[in-house]
């Protein structure tokens, strides 16, 4: 089979996967908000200090300073070195069947309980109507990424990040988009848990969950099912504003 087949490739899969019962276990949920706290911090930062990029750069610059502080947070903060292995930007990961084997999702976040093969996956977006990067976008190539198995599929948790460069807000752009979907036949995001769960009361974070319609090679229903996946939000002030009330302190 040549490289770029997308025909399934079950023996990657078979490898990837032997002794592994799908989907892992979910993370708890106060791992997840420790995540996004961290992300939140590393983003403080980051506006200190590179708030020019924030407000100007590619969506590339903005990961590689996100994955820098992430990194160096590792060295600072005893609890998140306890929880995390190491931070990866673009690290190539394979889809739920091998079809394809040179995913790059933007972050993978390495936990120290957990088995280096199954990252947890974090997705990000720029926000920013007037320059065409749309709520939209966010949902069609980064949300259906997870329900498609593309990303993910291993597990029962992912991340998304939002770098918001208008006034956008989860309740004021996210939120429409999963209703409106949820009034379609079929709803294209799936969306099984209505309304979104672990508001934070700090930060723009919240959690949808997600059905997934795909199914494990090789095993038998109902094992060959993955489950609902729960998907973490938190969107971040990228303007030249500075922090806004997404980072309140």
């Amino acid at each position: 089979m040549t490289a770029g087949s997308t025909a399934p490739r079950p023996e990657q899969i078979d490898e990837l996967t032997r002794g592994i019962e799908l989907p892992i276990a979910a993370l708890h949920e106060e791992h997840l908000a420790l995540i996004g706290d961290m992300i939140a911090l590393a983003w403080r930062d980051l506006a200190i200090n590179q708030a020019t990029t924030l407000a100007t750069g590619s969506e590339a610059e903005i990961n590689a300073l996100l994955e820098a502080r992430l990194s160096r947070l590792l060295d600072e903060h005893p609890l998140w070195e306890q929880l995390v292995r190491s931070i990866a930007r673009g690290k190539e990961t394979v889809s739920f069947n091998g079809a394809h084997l040179e995913k790059r999702p933007d972050l993978s976040i390495f936990l120290s309980g957990r088995s280096p093969a199954f990252p947890l996956v974090v997705e990000c977006k720029l926000i920013d109507a007037p320059g065409g990067k749309s709520g939209t976008l966010y949902c069609n190539n980064g949300l259906r990424r997870f329900l498609t198995g593309e990303y993910g599929w291993s597990g029962r948790e992912g991340f998304m990040l939002a770098y918001v460069r208008d006034q956008s807000t989860i309740d004021s752009c996210l939120l429409p988009l999963l209703a409106a979907g949820r009034v379609a036949k079929p709803d294209p995001f799936a969306v099984s848990a209505w309304p979104v769960e672990s508001r934070h009361a700090v930060l723009d974070l919240a959690a949808t969950r997600h059905d997934r319609a795909f199914r494990y090679l090789h095993r038998a229903a109902p094992a060959d099912a993955p489950g609902p996946i729960a998907i973490w939000h938190l969107w971040l002030p990228a303007g030249t504003g500075g922090t806004s009330s997404a980072l309140k302190t």
